[in-house]
């Protein structure tokens, strides 16, 4: 009816929300908060997806499955299912020896937890793996201290159906039929299994059958609402006792104070990137946890695994932050390499 004071774009075409227009069909996508141009492809997993007419199309291939150990028993299942468990006995991280598996077992991965120290915080000083050709390797820091992994075979003769590797900090153990186990010889375990073991694992990972919902299935096949309870049904041997979870800051409140600081660098523009990706809240209030059950305020190992497991989370989800420095949870990869 009259004139009103604006912009338009001209019949056909929409406005790109940079002071431009464009036709309706270069309209871009949106993913995490960033937007993308038709014809730009971005990695979810392990699939890549197109931008088509402010839709994504994604190619649909099966991905392999990862279970995450860090810290003072925080655990992220194949799932996705995060979770804390702390306990003091021999525990069956993740195994095929399972009765939804039609298979004959190949792996086992026995985790024990020790406390750290004089401290309340428990670390995972020692690993077994059982492999189906009768062969056992045991890991402990003791022995990698030494630059070896004990191999007990119950049968020398059998020919092995792993390597193992030092890559970095981190020793690598490769089975045949796509089981993948790395320690960074302090307190995270990262176990990848193929896409063809999914649904027939168990253990403390879960059963990577692509739901969440049923993670805390004990190993008499019932699904358990309490943690602990699910926790303790993976035990190896009944006889060590159970421990309940505990608020390690309540009565330490100056180490929970200096806990905020140092790990609120989750929280801050450093991870800004990754925030709107892999939710920052768990792996803070984690870190500032495993920070009170630290030996002593100097002590910055627990505080470095935390922002560690984050940003590991966060190259999963396709974005990779370079966060560390001389001052913050330094790496000497000269001397690893």
């Amino acid at each position: 009816t009259e004139c009103v004071s604006g912009c338009m774009c001209p019949d056909g075409l929409v406005l790109d929300g940079s002071g431009g227009c464009i036709p309706k069909d270069q309209c871009p996508c949106v993913h995490g908060g960033h937007f993308y141009k038709p014809g730009e492809t971005i990695k979810v997993d392990c699939n890549t997806c197109t931008c088509n007419k402010r839709q994504w199309n994604c190619t649909d291939n099966p991905c392999k499955g990862t279970c995450t150990v860090y810290g003072n028993g925080h655990y992220m299942s194949f799932d996705g299912e995060k979770f804390d468990f702390l306990g003091d006995c021999d525990y069956i991280l993740a195994q095929d020896f399972c009765p939804n598996n039609m298979d004959a077992g190949t792996f086992r991965i026995v985790i024990q937890n020790n406390a750290c120290g004089k401290s309340l915080s428990i670390c995972s000083l020692k690993i077994t793996l059982i492999f189906e050709v009768c062969l056992e390797l045991v890991i402990t820091e003791e022995l990698l201290l030494e630059g070896r992994i004990q191999e007990i075979a119950t049968d020398p003769g059998a020919e092995k159906n792993y390597k193992v590797d030092l890559r970095g900090g981190y020793i690598v153990i490769e089975t045949n039929q796509g089981m993948n186990f790395m320690w960074d010889q302090k307190t995270t375990v990262v176990v990848h299994v193929a896409p063809s073991f999914q649904g027939k694992v168990c253990g403390l990972c879960g059963d990577f059958d692509g739901r969440s919902r049923n993670d805390f299935t004990t190993r008499g096949q019932s699904v358990e609402m309490s943690i602990q309870e699910f926790g303790n049904s993976w035990k190896i041997t009944s006889t060590c006792s159970n421990i309940n979870m505990t608020d390690l800051c309540a009565d330490q409140p100056f180490k929970s104070v200096l806990g905020q600081k140092h790990c609120s660098i989750i929280k801050s523009n450093i991870f800004e990137a990754c925030h709107s990706k892999v939710n920052p809240i768990p792996y803070y209030e984690s870190c500032i946890s495993d920070f009170c059950g630290c030996d002593s305020v100097g002590d910055c190992e627990c505080f470095c695994t935390s922002v560690a497991a984050y940003s590991r989370s966060c190259s999963r989800a396709g974005v990779c932050i370079d966060w560390r420095t001389p001052a913050i949870c330094p790496v000497f990869c000269d001397y690893y390499n």
